[in-house]
């Protein structure tokens, strides 16, 4: 097909990739698609961690309406394809020998009842600290790869007049902060217990109270400064060399670059302090609704394009993630994305599934835990343990209404 040909087929594709970073990287799928005869309508949907693009997709399906392709993560590919509603892709699956070149935990994540259902694009590291190289050099300070390397850190910076850390207030990244403290506390088979099995024994053990009190010392840091901001807001903070650190996915490396910032000049990435040994996952993948199956060729084509090597490669570059292929070559990575890739690569053991990215647990689990951790976060008065209390009733009442239904599925991704 030549660059100008019209496009044999029309796919309209439903996603919440809106920052910079994240829209040169749907450009890069866009462009590929029209190489291969295939318009990619765009249906791009504003909010952070998928939650405004998550309630579009719910009201357009329930109208009628749903978009051919859609950016789905996590257990939510789960919770749809159990409506039906998903198109199998294992004749793509097959053809291209996904079972042996995807990482087991990705494979899992895209097969539902022995049936492929969506097609993996890239793998997020949730737990990486980004950290400014000049200001680290200036102060002599080395990433801190503990919490109490981190609070001396912390304190350096402070007497020295620099902020510490970039954070908001914003719900998902207070969340995403306190996942990051719970993985540094416990690792991941307890990480699992609390997030996955909803075990409220988990939700009373002491690990779960010391990650709350490093969430409140974390607050305290801020001297009452961290207010709601977007995530390309925090990082923009970070570029502008207005805080020394930022616990972010890694999806915040292509906006730091575009803000003119050189990884491994102006900044490094290290996992969070506590979690070097360890890797707290998301996997951005999409999905195909079935419909009259007018459009399941070009929808074919698609999942098989976004999953071949060079799109692997290419696009993950731009979006600050690794591919989801075994078989990618490490060395052509940047450092950041190498280390990331290598550790993922060493299996479930090192794995731990972002509950703020739905990777640990269903939908409104997810949101009733997040929105408790926010509440903690916010309201100085309430204790550890309270929160401890009403996380452990909320779980014991999620698991009364599912019955293990998510928790069974999510609890060993191999």
């Amino acid at each position: 097909m030549t660059a100008h040909a019209a496009p044999a087929a029309s796919l309209q594709v439903l996603h919440w990739w809106t920052s910079p970073g994240e829209r040169k990287a749907a450009d890069l799928l866009a462009a590929r698609a029209a190489e291969e005869g295939i318009e990619w309508r765009d249906a791009a949907i504003p909010g952070g961690a998928g939650l405004g693009a998550g309630k579009v997709l719910k009201s357009r399906v329930l109208a009628g309406d749903a978009p051919e392709v859609s950016q789905m993560i996590g257990v939510s590919i789960a919770e749809w394809a159990d409506l039906g509603l998903l198109l199998e892709i294992d004749n793509v699956a097959s053809g291209g020998n996904w079972n042996n070149v995807l990482f087991p935990t990705i494979q899992t994540l895209i097969t539902h009842r022995k049936h492929v259902v969506a097609a993996p694009v890239g793998i997020h590291r949730v737990n990486t600290l980004f950290y400014n190289r000049a200001l680290f050099a200036r102060h002599k300070l080395a990433p801190p790869q503990s919490w109490a390397e981190f609070e001396t850190v912390v304190h350096k910076l402070k007497a020295a007049g620099v902020t510490p850390l970039a954070q908001s207030s914003e719900a998902w990244q207070v969340a995403a902060l306190f996942e990051n403290l719970v993985l540094a506390e416990s690792g991941p088979e307890f990480y699992r217990q609390l997030f996955v099995r909803r075990d409220p024994a988990a939700a009373a053990d002491p690990r779960t109270a010391d990650a709350l009190r490093r969430l409140r010392i974390v607050k305290g840091w801020a001297n009452g400064q961290i207010d709601e901001r977007s995530w390309p807001e925090v990082a923009r903070q970070f570029a502008r060399r207005e805080a020394a650190m930022m616990i972010m996915g890694d999806w915040a490396k292509p906006e730091l670059r575009d803000l003119g910032m050189v990884l491994d000049q102006d900044f490094a990435c290290a996992a969070a302090p506590g979690t070097g040994r360890y890797h707290l996952y998301s996997v951005d993948s999409f999905t195909m609704f079935g419909g009259d199956y007018r459009n399941m060729a070009a929808q074919e084509k698609m999942a098989r394009l976004l999953v071949s090597p060079p799109v692997q490669m290419d696009y993950n570059v731009l979006k600050g993630s690794v591919p989801v292929r075994r078989d990618t070559d490490p060395s052509r990575l940047d450092s950041c994305a190498r280390a990331s890739w290598t550790m993922f690569a060493l299996g479930a053991a090192v794995q731990a599934p972002s509950l703020v990215h739905r990777m640990a647990t269903d939908e409104a689990s997810r949101d009733a835990i997040i929105a408790e951790i926010h509440r903690y976060f916010l309201d100085d008065r309430t204790t550890p343990t309270e929160a401890q209390r009403r996380l452990g009733v909320m779980f014991r009442l999620f698991n009364l209404k599912n019955q293990g239904a998510f928790g069974a599925q999510d609890t060993d991704r191999r």
